[in-house]
């Protein structure tokens, strides 16, 4: 008798703190849902941003004024990287003499193989940036796809990009490692 009473009450404590749980996340989406609708509205309506704007702790996270500047310092970056590539490729087709010297050839192509692979690694940050625009429309954007807690702003600083918080990008890293080691 005293097992089956046991086995009541546990089972009473599990569902009120499923309750619980449920009802804070629930809280928790509506709360991002919420500052999401309008930081969207923000977006749309076009606030203007101050030229010295730095977002803060102190106000509310990804309000529409702070999503303009992530907009903005994101459209920034893309246009930098696609200058830059169109540099390269000018660079390479007006570079295609044949050096007569191996060594001279050699360097040549180290230095072409370089600066191709770094057009390469600006590739994949446009397209990076590209879904970090997106999610900037869609409301998503400065939440961690893995908790979907803020990300912090120094790391949005660093890394305007980062889908991870600090944390989760850190436990992904560590399973990464895991998995390759092993």
């Amino acid at each position: 008798m005293a097992k089956k009473a046991t086995k009541k009450t546990a089972k009473k404590a599990s569902k009120k703190a499923a309750k619980k749980s449920t009802a804070k996340k629930a809280k928790t989406k509506s709360t991002r849902k919420s500052t999401k609708k309008q930081a969207r509205k923000g977006v749309k309506r076009g606030v203007t941003l101050p030229p010295d704007y730095k977002p803060t702790k102190k106000e509310d996270f990804m309000n529409p004024i702070m999503l303009q500047y992530f907009e903005h310092k994101l459209k920034n970056w893309r246009s930098e990287l696609l200058s830059a590539s169109n540099e390269t490729l000018q660079h390479l087709q007006q570079d295609n003499e044949y050096e007569a010297d191996l060594a001279d050839r050699a360097t040549t192509e180290t230095n072409r193989s370089l600066e191709l692979r770094t057009r390469d690694r600006a590739r994949l940050a446009i397209v990076k940036i590209d879904e970090a625009l997106e999610r900037i429309s869609l409301g998503n954007y400065g939440y961690c796809e893995e908790t979907g807690e803020p990300i912090s702003l120094s790391r949005l600083e660093a890394r305007p990009i980062a889908t991870l918080s600090l944390e989760a990008q850190e436990r992904h890293e560590r399973m990464e490692k895991t998995h390759r080691d092993g």
